[in-house]
């Protein structure tokens, strides 16, 4: 398992890809579907935007309201000041797991205790999963580093049974062995890695 120092960077870089895809995103594009079941583009941001600041808050060890209430993506609602607000969180996160102490002992998220070097995983596949579906609904490639979707996709597989991936993943998409990491990573996370791209264009 990579060591400390290269989860925090690998989280930065993921950071620094879902906060260059706000850029092209504009009001208009907020009621735009999703890869993700129930969620349009605003409700999946938001979503971002709440993860940003529980897993930073995880980080730290502030726990609280932010690390102890499940998630309820469904319900996630973006704030008037969206793009600034998101940027911040999502650079925060990154900080915040590059502090001293951040991968030590024990921490919480989503009312879960976990070691924090599992709790930091898992903010990294967050960023990554849902910068995928960013990436999907604005109608944008995704890139990042095969290093850091191979981290992601290790820490998923072999899948569990459905029942205990249910709430996170839907069922695992069956993709060929020599499709593209990424898209192996999709359908391993319940994503259809061919589901239909939007467009920036209005």
């Amino acid at each position: 398992m990579p060591n400390d120092t290269t989860h925090a960077r690998q989280i930065s870089v993921a950071a620094d890809e879902m906060i260059a895809m706000t850029d092209p995103i504009t009001d208009a594009m907020l009621r735009r579907p999703s890869p993700c079941a129930e969620m349009d583009l605003a409700a999946l941001l938001g979503h971002v935007d709440g993860l940003s600041q529980a897993f930073a808050a995880a980080a730290r060890k502030d726990f609280g309201p932010l690390t102890s209430t499940p998630p309820d993506p469904a319900h996630s609602e973006l704030a008037p000041d969206w793009p600034d607000a998101l940027r911040r969180h999502v650079r925060d996160l990154a900080d915040a797991w590059n502090t001293p102490g951040a991968w030590d002992g024990m921490t919480q998220a989503g009312g879960v205790e976990a070691p924090a070097e599992v709790m930091g995983t898992i903010a990294l596949s967050e960023l990554v999963l849902h910068g995928w579906d960013v990436a999907r609904a604005i109608g944008i490639d995704y890139a990042l580093p095969e290093e850091i979707l191979q981290v992601v996709f290790d820490f998923h597989h072999p899948p569990g049974p459905q029942s205990e991936r249910d709430g996170m993943f839907g069922p695992v998409v069956a993709v060929p062995d020599e499709a593209r990491l990424i898209d192996r990573l999709a359908g391993l996370t319940g994503r259809d890695p061919f589901w239909p791209h939007g467009t920036l264009e209005e």
